[in-house]
């Protein structure tokens, strides 16, 4: 009875909403809800809910934590921590490859003991690569030419960058355990997961935070792609919402395929019994 009743109700309000002001209403109320969900409101550090970020670090059982914030921009991640990390020990590893931007980065963190700045990008292997832009400094710039004509925006700048990897930095510079590699550069976050199989193999990475959103249509990367390589990694996988909470994903929807900006963050769970 139950579902004929359903049934019935669905039918109704698929005729009532067959109009363009009830279909418009619609796509308000459905990008309003995934906004509380955090989809689409990833992008600013201050909106998009990574303040969870610090509170899963403070459970972690250390003393001296060990960040990395890789396409750290100008550091308003690093701003993030240092504001909320007080006098805890530890120590932020920012990755800028951007020329113009990583000036910025240096004019904001002058002398500053626990930020480490390196004028590089993380990816896949090690080499030169270009990084495609807007404009000086802007937050979108990618590693790959993006095509944003339905914004306005043409990606008709560019300079060559220096990449390098999360096994070979950490090698280079004695780091054992990485306990949050925070990930934003616009598409190319799998080839820095990849770049660290080791640091992972190793069991040496305790969490990652990730973006996904419209630049992996122009990477043609999938949110199953994570999905399946932090399960094989035995990671955890969360949503971060907006108010910080941390919404578990146990399993793999096609409906997860949402190309709006929107936060993650996989928990190490191989020291779990």
């Amino acid at each position: 009875m139950f579902l004929f009743l359903k049934t019935i109700f669905r039918r109704s309000l698929m005729k009532i909403t067959g109009n363009y002001l009830l279909q418009k209403l619609l796509e308000y109320i459905v990008i309003f809800s995934q906004s509380l969900m955090g989809i689409g409101s990833g992008s600013g550090v201050k909106d998009s809910g990574e303040i969870a970020l610090i509170k899963a670090l403070k459970r972690l059982a250390n003393i001296n934590y060990c960040i990395f914030d890789v396409g750290a921009n100008i550091g308003q991640f690093a701003f993030l921590l240092l504001e909320n990390l007080g006098k805890n020990d530890f120590a932020i590893h920012c990755f800028e490859p951007s020329s113009f931007t990583f000036q910025r980065l240096q004019n904001n963190f002058k002398n500053n003991k626990h930020i480490r700045l390196n004028n590089f990008g993380l990816g896949k292997e090690p080499g030169e690569l270009t990084l495609y832009y807007d404009e000086p400094g802007s937050g979108l710039a990618s590693l790959t030419r993006r095509k944003l004509d339905h914004c306005c925006l043409d990606f008709d700048k560019s300079e060559v960058v220096m990449i390098d990897t999360v096994d070979n930095y950490c090698s280079q510079h004695n780091i054992s355990q990485i306990d949050l590699l925070k990930i934003d550069v616009e598409g190319h976050e799998f080839d820095v997961l990849n770049g660290g199989d080791r640091m992972f193999k190793c069991n040496s990475i305790k969490m990652v935070s990730f973006e996904f959103g419209g630049c992996n249509i122009d990477t043609k990367t999938f949110f199953q792609d994570f999905y399946y390589f932090f399960k094989e990694k035995r990671f955890a996988l969360y949503r971060i919402t907006p108010s910080g909470y941390i919404h578990s994903i146990p399993a793999y929807k096609e409906v997860y395929e949402q190309f709006r900006t929107t936060n993650f963050l996989a928990i190490n769970n191989n020291d779990l019994k």
